[in-house]
């Protein structure tokens, strides 16, 4: 049995706010393996349309995702909370190899499971080209 990550559902608005914010720690560290702890050993996703299950496969995800997406900075919002579940807002910027800035939208849902490791997390994201001079991040 895996430690507990704390906050622990059942969530409150101050604990959910922090798990948001170490959730937005966590993806800004760029960190694969430190990011892949966060959840279940048998995790479920649906980013954009990766299927992607289990912990090690979250690794070699998060691993591509950063070698594409340089200069990778995430903010990410509460939405909303119940339970065990959220509702999370984000948006990210990134430039591509041919040196082109996009602004990434999307939404998060997550469910975790009694010990505080998301088990589930469902994201839906839109990237719109950006110049460099209008980063906000």
């Amino acid at each position: 049995m895996e430690t507990p990550r704390h906050p622990l559902p059942p969530f409150t608005t101050e604990t959910a706010l922090q798990k948001v914010q170490i959730a937005e720690d966590a993806w800004n560290s760029k960190d694969p393996e430190k990011v892949a702890l966060a959840y279940t050993i048998d995790t479920e996703w649906r980013n954009r349309t990766d299927f992607i299950n289990g912990r090690e496969e979250v690794k070699q995800f998060l691993t591509n995702k950063w070698k594409k997406e340089l200069h990778y900075k995430l903010k990410k919002e509460l939405w909303g909370f119940r339970e065990n579940r959220m509702a999370v807002r984000f948006e990210y910027e990134w430039q591509d190899h041919s040196g082109q800035w996009f602004r990434s939208y999307g939404n998060e849902l997550w469910e975790f499971d009694e010990n505080g490791y998301m088990q589930k997390r469902f994201a839906s994201i839109n990237d719109l080209p950006i110049e460099e001079s209008d980063r906000k991040l």
